[in-house]
């Protein structure tokens, strides 16, 4: 069995030569079904060469890097992360707001996210762990 660790789930799928598994599995994971005209979610399809379907598989690797999303392997090769495209990353980044605290400034007076309001603000954090 291989774990497959995406950003809102894990999953344990059979899998062979990296991520090559039933339609099935694929679309569990990804939440894309295969269907002929490529791996699809409602009306939207994908496109897959010849070389990443195979008899009742598909290669979820080849799938997902063509959408532009990461992907990361263990050094066994039995663990997997796929990561959010960077185009969901953008579209859930648009419009979060950032919770509201309080930090003192380089003089040590507290500041509160809330003072700034209509401002842009950079914050940047660091932490020895």
């Amino acid at each position: 069995m291989t774990k497959v660790l995406t950003p809102t789930a894990e999953h344990e799928v059979a899998a062979r030569d990296g991520l090559w598994m039933s339609p099935a599995d694929a679309a569990m994971i990804t939440g894309w079904s295969l269907k002929p005209e490529g791996m699809c979610r409602a009306e939207l399809c994908v496109p897959l060469p010849a070389s990443a379907v195979g008899a009742n598989e598909v290669d979820v690797q080849a799938f997902w890097q063509k959408l532009g999303g990461p992907v990361v392997v263990s050094e066994a090769r039995d663990v997997w992360a796929l990561g959010a495209p960077a185009g969901e990353r953008n579209a859930a980044l648009e419009g979060l707001q950032a919770p509201e605290f309080t930090l003192p400034d380089v003089d040590g007076t507290p500041r509160s996210l809330s003072e700034l309001g209509g401002k842009k603000v950079f914050l940047a954090t660091w932490a020895s762990w």
